[in-house]
């Protein structure tokens, strides 16, 4: 009797640290897409002043596909950790998964413009996949990493 108590408790132990770790690999994961996110960005702002559209319609289309997986990123219970993701990202999933879709259209808006080598266009933009990237931000993300 007495083993079997021991063996319920390894197990739960086991379980409770196979969770946590998933949970901290859930927000590294989200943690580098965003890195992601930001050094396509900044290529997309070197490339726009270069005029090299080829890069521009590359990165914005590396952000769109970074924006497809946004949501799946953020599930119930990975709010733990070192996180700058707010509790609104779970209280308001809805508008948390609007956002991304926001942002995917928006890159998909500059891939668009910059295959077709608009410069006012990719101007209008960019600003327009900044302006994505800033509201989700403000809206979801906080100051400092919570731990």
């Amino acid at each position: 009797m007495l083993q079997k108590k021991y063996l319920l408790g390894g197990l739960a132990v086991f379980a409770a640290l196979l969770f946590s770790t998933q949970v901290f690999a859930q927000a590294d994961k989200r943690q580098a897409l965003m890195k992601n996110n930001s050094a396509a960005s900044k290529a997309i702002k070197g490339a726009v002043e270069a005029k090299d559209y080829a890069t521009v319609e590359a990165k914005a289309r590396d952000i769109m596909g970074n924006a497809e997986k946004i949501v799946s990123l953020f599930p119930k219970g990975s709010d733990k950790g070192k996180t700058k993701a707010t509790a609104a990202i779970w209280d308001k999933s809805d508008d948390f998964g609007i956002a991304a879709k926001n942002l995917n259209k928006a890159a998909g808006e500059l891939a668009a413009a910059a295959k077709a080598k608009d410069e006012a266009a990719v101007t209008a933009k960019v600003k327009g996949v900044s302006n994505a990237c800033g509201g989700c931000h403000k809206a979801f993300r906080a100051e400092k990493y919570a731990e």
